[in-house]
């Protein structure tokens, strides 16, 4: 290790890593339902079932470890999207509380069935481009 110039910080000799697996593109990738390598195949053989390989890049995508950060995830969007549309409801059309209990539930069941496949390929990114549970083998 040296001293910069004014001698404030120490520098390192060692280079940057070049980071091979980028997050962002993976996230973007992931929250598509699609291989976090490629972009091309598809995550899920069924609805939250995780492909063992991508059928496209064939990258092994059995190492992740997502258990219940999506439905985690999952609960806290719709709270709070829920949160306000009931308040918003309510305000807004002072409606039936059976109506109001039925339109949201409707819309919770629906937006929650959305999100979940979703954000599941979100933290199945996250652990792919952090080299995470056997997912930081060489390629």
């Amino acid at each position: 290790m040296t001293a910069n110039k004014s001698g404030d910080y120490p520098v390192t000799d060692t280079p940057v890593p070049v980071d091979d697996r980028p997050m962002k593109p993976a996230v973007l990738r992931g929250l598509h339902c699609r291989c976090p390598n490629c972009g091309e195949g598809a995550l899920f053989s069924r609805y939250l079932k995780v492909a063992d390989r991508c059928p496209a890049c064939q990258q092994e995508l059995f190492h992740h470890r997502a258990d219940d950060g999506p439905a985690y995830l999952t609960i806290l969007v719709v709270g709070h999207i829920l949160a306000f549309a009931i308040h918003f409801m309510w305000v807004t059309w002072r409606p039936d509380p059976l109506i109001m209990a039925t339109v949201l539930t409707i819309g919770t069941v629906t937006l929650s069935l959305f999100l979940l496949p979703r954000l599941k390929g979100m933290v199945v990114a996250i652990q792919w481009s952090r080299r995470m549970h056997g997912f930081g083998k060489a390629d």
